[in-house]
């Protein structure tokens, strides 16, 4: 009875785990960036691309790793969310 408790309190955790990292707005350039998007792009959305094109338009201030998480995300394409437009 009690390794039944563990196992789904351990599943709980799993499953928990996945659903916040799935969640809208928390992709490679949203961790990547946090510090740019609050210095730079503050009062901007995710809606209509509003944060994107902000750190777009002042790529040459945000961090290395801000722009590396722009440069490899495919220009907002959805590629880090499997929605990559098709060749």
């Amino acid at each position: 009875m009690l390794l039944k408790s563990l196992v789904g309190a351990a599943l709980a955790i799993a499953l928990g785990a996945g659903i916040a990292t799935a969640q809208p707005g928390q992709g490679p350039v949203v961790s990547a960036c946090a510090d740019d998007i609050a210095k730079l792009c503050a009062g901007k959305t995710h809606e209509n691309r509003e944060i994107r094109n902000c750190l777009e338009e002042n790529k040459a201030k945000v961090t290395t790793a801000c722009k590396t998480a722009l440069d490899t995300t495919g220009g907002g394409q959805g590629k880090g969310q499997g929605k990559a437009k098709p060749n």
